[in-house]
C-alpha cells in the first residue's frame, strides 16, 4: 500500500503540481487526507524559490520549508526545523483519523533516515495507504527503504490507485 510516482517531466516542481491536483480532487471527493504537498513560490528575478508545505487535513498556516542564506551561499537552504513542524502538524492529522498519507517528495531527509520516514513507516503499519513522489536520484535509496512494498504508479493512475486502496481497505 505504498504507492510512487516519479515524474519524468523536467520542469522544476512538476511532481509538486501533479500531487497537490490529486490531493485537491481526492479531498473535495471527501477523503480524509494527511500528509504535505509542496507550493513553490516563483523566485524573484536572479533568486531562489521558496518552497512550501501546506500540511493535509489541517487548517493552520502553511509552512516555508526553505530559508535565505544571503546572496552568494551555497549550502542547503532546507530549514530542517521547519521540515520537523511539517511532520509533526502531520501525525497529529494521523492521530485523528485519516484515511490516505501523500507526502510531497521522498527526499534527501527521508534517504539519511528523517523528514517524513518514521511517518511514512506509522502509516503503512496502521494500515493507511501511502502515496509519494519519490525523484529519480533518491530511487536506490527509495527502494531500499520501501522494499516489495512500493508500487510505482502512472502520474494519470495515482487518483485510481488511491481509491482502490481505500475501497479494498473498506472491505
Amino acid at each position: 500500500m505504498l504507492g510512487f510516482v516519479t515524474v519524468q517531466d523536467n520542469a522544476p516542481g512538476a511532481g509538486d503540481r501533479l500531487l497537490t491536483a490529486a490531493a485537491e480532487r481526492l479531498a473535495a471527493a471527501g477523503m480524509r487526507l494527511a500528509g504535505a504537498v509542496q507550493i513553490n513560490t516563483e523566485p524573484v528575478p536572479g533568486g531562489d524559490c521558496d518552497m512550501d508545505l501546506r500540511i493535509l487535513g489541517d487548517d493552520g498556516p502553511l509552512v516555508r520549508i526553505t530559508q535565505s542564506l544571503g546572496p552568494g551561499a551555497q549550502a542547503c537552504r532546507l530549514d530542517t526545523g521547519a521540515l520537523a513542524q511539517a511532520v509533526a502538524r502531520t501525525e497529529s492529522v494521523l492521530d485523528r483519523g485519516a484515511e490516505l498519507l501523500i507526502v510531497n517528495k521522498f527526499g534527501k531527509q527521508e534517504c539519511f533516515g528523517r523528514g517524513f520516514r518514521e511517518t511514512i513507516a506509522r502509516a503503512l503499519s496502521a494500515g493507511i495507504p501511502v502515496l509519494v513522489h519519490v525523484p529519480d536520484e533518491q530511487l536506490p535509496a527509495f527502494r531500499e527503504f520501501a522494499g516489495e512494498l512500493a508500487e510505482e504508479l502512472p502520474p494519470e493512475q495515482i487518483e485510481d490507485w488511491c481509491r482502490a486502496r481505500l475501497t479494498s481497505s473498506a472491505a
